[in-house]
């Protein structure tokens, strides 16, 4: 039980310091993503591919807009999807 309870500590230990060093180097990964790379690392992914295939899907997908104009309360018209939601990562990952 208590091996159980370090193990977690240290996993989410380890996950702090990586986000951390995430952030300092502005990749634009948050923490959800951060961890899921991590986890297919440890299991055995190949580090190099998996950021390959992070720039590539980054700069796959489409620029974020910068003006979202609202439509107003009486308009009947759905909302544009907004920049977030077009993101092929929900940490809304930033092109390198």
């Amino acid at each position: 039980m208590e091996a159980e309870s370090t193990a977690a500590r240290q996993a989410k230990e380890s996950l702090e310091l990586a986000f951390q060093m995430s952030q300092i180097l502005d990749t634009g990964l948050d923490r959800h993503t951060l961890s899921l790379l991590m986890a297919l690392c440890d299991r055995g992914a190949n580090p190099e591919a998996l950021a390959a295939l992070v720039r590539e899907l980054s700069s796959a997908a489409p620029p974020p807009t910068t003006s979202a104009a609202a439509p107003s309360p009486a308009s009947n018209a759905p909302a544009a999807p907004s920049a977030k939601a077009a993101s092929l990562f929900p940490s809304g990952l930033r092109k390198p």
